[in-house]
């Protein structure tokens, strides 16, 4: 086990704005290996959940099979939870968010989970721009079959086996931006200070928010050559910016040098401030976030950050044009109004 958590919590643990403390969003206890790095990144939901006073009954966690995959056990224990069928938690994901759109909605996944036996499902997910934040954690490896190279496993990395990669990977955070998906993320598990406000903006996002995190595997891909160990991540790390993100509830205060800051609007009216890094790059222009993306893998650089956005299209249920109330708290008198409502419909048809 990574941790043990003790049952007594201090009388007097800082609250948020609904008056929970950090212990109402936490989970069971993790088995992962100690150090792996989606322990780090369910902390950061923990966190960005508590920072953010979401109530953890209005939150959906669903993933598929894999070390990621299971991690949903152990953050936000008090929330609803599904375990899918590997590769196939996109469609899960979308018939509980047609069925109910007020929840706050988790996609968990890794990189064998998403880019090999999900890649169809994950493609449409994108396409349909599904209200939910979807986050992978990326090692390279499948760890529960004890570290064979996943499909994003970098070209010429070495296994812990001493196997060397012949195939080029499949560069997911590049991949979500060609096929459309409205608001695409990269980060690094060891870098909390970059993934809780990224967490939290994707969560304010209306749309499919994808977030690629790079979480080392201690056991099987923390070895000199993997493209994907801690070392390694942390010296090729370049980040787009610092990011922040102003709640609609929260007064805005803003104070930066003209052409240094970028300010966003989300849906809700939430701001996200961000002081550019990269000069060259702008993240509402499609083009240019594929091409920050490809100049960082021909430097063999790992840029994080926030890499696009668009804020203009409406998700899913515009798509559709459902009804205001969410689809499960429909009563019968809403879903047959009688003979007088289809006799109306048939008329428009004449």
């Amino acid at each position: 086990m990574t941790f043990v958590k003790p049952i007594f919590r201090h009388p007097k643990l800082p609250k948020n704005d609904i008056g929970y403390t950090l212990k109402e969003y936490e989970g069971a206890i993790s088995n992962l290996c100690a150090g792996c790095g989606h322990d780090s990144i369910s902390a950061a939901i923990v966190q960005a959940c508590f920072d953010l006073s979401i109530e953890p009954h209005k939150v959906a966690k669903i993933s598929g099979i894999g070390c990621s995959s299971k991690t949903p056990a152990f953050f936000l224990g008090n929330s609803h939870g599904f375990n899918s069928v590997h590769g196939r938690m996109p469609s899960v994901a979308t018939g509980a968010n047609l069925a109910n759109k007020d929840l706050v909605y988790f996609g968990v996944s890794g990189d064998g989970d998403t880019a090999s036996i999900g890649m169809g499902q994950f493609v449409h997910a994108i396409r349909r721009n599904l209200n939910m934040v979807y986050l992978v954690m990326n090692n390279g490896c499948y760890g529960l079959t004890k570290g064979q190279d996943s499909a994003t496993a970098d070209l010429g990395s070495k296994n812990k086996s001493g196997s060397i990669n012949p195939f080029q990977p499949v560069d997911l955070a590049s991949l979500a931006v060609e096929l459309g998906a409205t608001f695409v993320a990269q980060s690094f598990s060891g870098d909390k200070g970059q993934l809780v406000p990224l967490i939290k903006a994707a969560i304010h996002h209306k749309g499919f928010a994808f977030i690629n995190v790079i979480s080392p595997c201690v056991t099987f891909n923390n070895n000199v050559g993997s493209t994907k160990s801690y070392d390694f991540v942390r010296d090729h790390i370049e980040a787009t910016g610092k990011l922040d993100i102003v709640p609609r509830q929260s007064e805005i205060n803003v104070d930066y040098e003209a052409g240094t800051s970028k300010r966003v609007t989300m849906h809700d009216g939430s701001v996200i401030q961000l002081e550019k890094v990269a000069t060259d790059w702008d993240p509402q222009d499609r083009v240019s976030a594929m091409q920050a993306i490809q100049r960082a893998r021909i430097n063999e650089q790992i840029i994080t950050g926030l890499l696009y956005l668009q804020t203009q299209y409406g998700d899913l249920h515009d798509i559709l044009h459902t009804v205001d109330k969410p689809l499960n708290q429909l009563d019968t008198a809403e879903l047959n109004p009688g003979a007088p409502a289809l006799e109306k419909i048939n008329a428009s048809f004449s």
